[in-house]
């Protein structure tokens, strides 16, 4: 699996702008603080590391317990993305992460934990959201997006369109089945909802859950 990120990333255009940037942009400036210590998980080529940043007021970013006050970390399972991300943010850190395996960082790290457009290609996802709980603080937030998949839209598009065979989507997710996964791992839901489009076919999910 990591392959196949090493060889997406290669293949990818350089600055190719994510779907829907303005929206997910704003949803982190609305909920990053200053002097938060936020991971970017699954950062990618860190088109959204620098919002993060910004918003928590870093100059630059250290794993595990001495995170500073204030600082970002990108971290992300492609080294060929992480590259990019470097070039991009010369003065962030970022570093490389096990697809299958604990995150390289000290428990209670970081007051948020930001996942754009990840949670749907994580194959074990109990895993993932144990490691999420693990690296926040008490009281530390996920900030989560995600395609929003409800039942219009899956009748609409047909779930062919949004889970290939061949592709790298492993789950689809609606507003009721992501709150029912966050609950069940011990966050506390403070903000759900979908975004982009019409009411009732909405593109995105924008969530905010509280460890």
């Amino acid at each position: 699996m990591r392959d196949y990120y090493e060889e997406l990333w290669e293949r990818l255009p350089e600055h190719s702008e994510p779907p829907d940037l303005r929206l997910r942009s704003a949803f982190a400036r609305d909920n990053v603080r200053p002097g938060d210590r936020v991971l970017d998980l699954g950062c990618g080529d860190g088109a959204l590391t620098g919002v993060l940043g910004d918003a928590a007021g870093a100059r630059g970013g250290e794993s595990g317990a001495s995170a500073p006050a204030g600082s970002v970390l990108g971290v992300d399972v492609a080294e060929a993305a992480l590259r990019r991300a470097r070039a991009r943010h010369p003065q962030l850190r970022f570093e490389l992460a096990a697809i299958d395996g604990a995150l390289p960082l000290d428990d209670g790290s970081f007051d948020v934990v930001w996942a754009s457009e990840v949670i749907e290609h994580v194959a074990d996802t109990a895993r993932w959201l144990s490691e999420v709980r693990r690296v926040l603080v008490p009281r530390g937030r996920l900030l989560l997006t995600t395609p929003s998949h409800g039942r219009l839209r899956l009748a609409v598009g047909g779930i062919e369109r949004y889970s290939e065979p061949l592709g790298d989507h492993l789950h689809l997710y609606s507003a009721r089945s992501l709150g029912e996964l966050l609950t069940e791992f011990d966050f506390a839901v403070t903000e759900l909802r979908g975004v982009a489009g019409p009411p009732l076919l909405r593109r995105l999910l924008l969530a905010c859950a509280v460890r």
